[in-house]
């Protein structure tokens, strides 16, 4: 299994745009809200995921182990 990169300071949008089973893997994490027609257009395109751990009271610890058992390594503030 290839290793993606989940970049923390990027939009869920745009996480979920790069990769597209992403929404799947935050709905399991308990944002549900995600899967939900026209919600990754409007709020996800400023939203982060700790923005939303912060929201929706989830440990970003979790979300990162979680993250990691599907093949996301988590990292901040990359630089392009």
């Amino acid at each position: 299994m290839n290793i993606k990169t989940i970049d923390l300071s990027k939009s869920v949008y745009d996480l979920c745009k790069e990769y597209p089973e992403l929404p799947e893997v935050l709905a399991e994490l308990g944002f549900h809200d995600i899967i939900k027609p026209g919600m990754l257009a409007t709020v996800g395109r400023f939203m982060t995921l700790p923005k939303g751990a912060l929201a929706k009271n989830i440990e970003l610890e979790t979300i990162q182990l979680t993250l990691l058992q599907h093949g996301y390594e988590t990292i901040t503030g990359k630089k392009e």
